[in-house]
């Protein structure tokens, strides 16, 4: 089995570097945001999410795809539906800063997702970015999945397969 083309990139960011992978769906805009931000949705990608859901509030999600299925505190930073979604999570691997972003043209929706990695400069070693890449390219590809209604990928085709690309972006 042949695993995905990973598509990461790291770019200089006002705070640090940023970890920026994309996807294009032939789908329209509201559609693309309907399948990041209804819970209902996110549960078919991610996990399922409750709580009231804006901009400044904190919503428990549940990350159905990781071992034991944990629950996790979101802090929705901004919503600017359906163009921008920016969240915060921290758990025991670390701290989550990210942001989706959305846009529209020729039919097609392409989806941004950004993690923002805080206060690291262009140092070989990155933490963790080996680990980080491989899983937004196989959450990306859920969601994908998911929005067209394909089977879910193997996490096993992203990790540890991809693990020396990402490293190597700090080249």
């Amino acid at each position: 089995m042949t695993s995905p083309t990973p598509t990461g990139r790291l770019l200089p960011a006002e705070n640090g570097r940023d970890l920026v992978l994309t996807r294009t769906l032939r789908s329209p805009l509201r559609e693309v945001w309907a399948s990041l931000t209804r819970p209902e949705r996110t549960a078919r990608w991610f996990g399922p999410w409750k709580g009231e859901a804006a901009a400044g509030r904190t919503v428990e999600i549940q990350m159905a795809f990781e071992e034991g299925a944990p629950w996790a505190e979101l802090r929705i930073e901004a919503c600017e539906s359906p163009r921008r979604l920016a969240v915060s999570m921290a758990d025991e691997a670390g701290s989550w800063p990210m942001e989706i972003r959305l846009s529209e043209a020729d039919g097609a929706t392409t989806v941004e997702l950004v993690h923002h990695l805080p206060g690291q400069t262009a140092q070989p070693g990155e933490a963790g970015i080996g680990e980080i890449g491989p899983g937004w390219e196989y959450y990306l590809d859920m969601f994908v999945a998911a929005h067209a209604g394909l089977p879910r990928p193997a996490f096993d085709s992203y990790y540890p397969a991809q693990k020396t690309y990402f490293e190597e972006l700090n080249g």
